[in-house]
């Protein structure tokens, strides 16, 4: 075993089924007393039942969540907030909610509790990402990591089978990054393997019965597992291109995240040997790119960025920006190799084994 270092993040997590009805009791062992829910608009009913389940414990909603976290969109709920005189939000929904919420806490370190209906994963990490003049920009910081992250089964039910598998796909990237992640460790890399594996196993089964109570737990559980890897260690090229691609063409996150994995395995490949047999291990393929091609594939998933509404008149202007500061990467970046990198991704290419 060699020398590692893992620091564990301090949070509340609480998972099972029908556990929304616990919500209140969260907020008050905060030390809350009123909690403006968060939504997109498209879940504001759902934030409004759980606002009304809140009773006096609710500030009131705002439902105006959107993807990647506008700054505009986030200074329209800080108003929100101050004239509500809340002192903590519920973010109810998907990874544009969890956005919000972590956007809030950092301009005012108020307490959060995530209550994800995808399997994101976001709401286990403390990264923020938030665009601004059509650039997206990510930062780690403690502040931003929600104090309760409340998984409730029931609520993943109604996810439509094309959204569970995206959203299932952009967990499983999580964890593929943090399998060779420059500070990773035996810890995370088993949470990662494990979190790949029960979402591999669940979401054929979810696309073939969106009411597969089981499948629906195993998927949840891999997502939180994922982003726990994911808040754990540093994210490389997959990343950084998915950043890149949805905060300068406005792609959606889940769906690029889902192209664009496979190309980003592959490229990596010959660097990390290692995380290649983990992660097709955890796939049950005989190789990680192509598992995962085909495993997005056989879900029904896109596999090609122009499918995305991804010009391609803008495939030059993506490799530009996701090699002018790059993250870390087991793999050289150049922009020669990614601009072909991005190419294979928009004709959705299956990698070779």
């Amino acid at each position: 075993m060699e020398a590692f270092t893992y620091e564990a993040l301090p949070a509340r997590v609480i998972f099972g089924t029908g556990t929304l009805a616990r919500t209140g009791e969260e907020v008050q062992a905060l030390g809350c007393k009123r909690a403006l829910v968060l939504s997109t608009p498209e879940q504001r009913d759902m934030a409004e039942a759980l606002s009304a389940r809140l009773g006096p414990l609710s500030a009131g909603v705002f439902a105006g969540a959107a993807m990647h976290t506008p700054v505009e969109v986030t200074e329209r709920a800080m108003a929100a907030l101050r004239e509500a005189g809340a002192d903590c939000t519920v973010a109810i929904g998907g990874g544009s909610t969890t956005g919000l919420g972590k956007a809030i806490a950092l301009r005012t370190d108020l307490p959060q509790i995530a209550i994800p209906t995808t399997y994101a994963g976001s709401e286990a990490t403390p990264i923020l990402g938030e665009t601004e003049g059509g650039r997206k920009t990510t930062q780690r910081t403690m502040k931003v990591l929600p104090e309760v992250i409340l998984y409730d089964v029931e609520l993943t039910l109604s996810l439509p089978p094309a959204l569970s598998a995206t959203s299932g796909m952009n967990a499983i990237a999580h964890s593929v990054e943090a399998l060779y992640a420059r500070d990773g460790n035996p810890v995370t890399s088993a949470m990662a393997e494990q979190g790949i594996a029960a979402l591999a196993r669940a979401l054929p089964r979810i696309v073939k019965d969106p009411g597969d109570r089981e499948a629906r737990s195993d998927a949840l559980f891999g997502a939180w597992a994922c982003g726990v890897c994911l808040g754990t260690v540093g994210m490389s090229l997959h990343h950084k291109l998915c950043h890149t691609l949805g905060g300068s063409f406005d792609l959606p996150h889940a769906q690029t995240h889902t192209v664009v994995l496979p190309h980003a395995t592959a490229f990596n490949a010959p660097a990390a040997p290692e995380a290649m047999a983990r992660i097709a291990r955890a796939l049950g393929a005989g190789e990680a790119a192509t598992g995962l091609f085909d495993l997005a594939q056989s879900l029904g998933a896109p596999v090609a960025l122009r499918d995305l509404g991804m010009p391609e008149d803008g495939l030059d202007r993506a490799a530009d920006l996701a090699t002018a500061n790059p993250y870390w990467n087991p793999r050289p970046v150049e922009r020669t190799a990614i601009r072909a990198l991005l190419d294979d991704a928009w004709h959705g290419r299956r990698p070779e084994g």
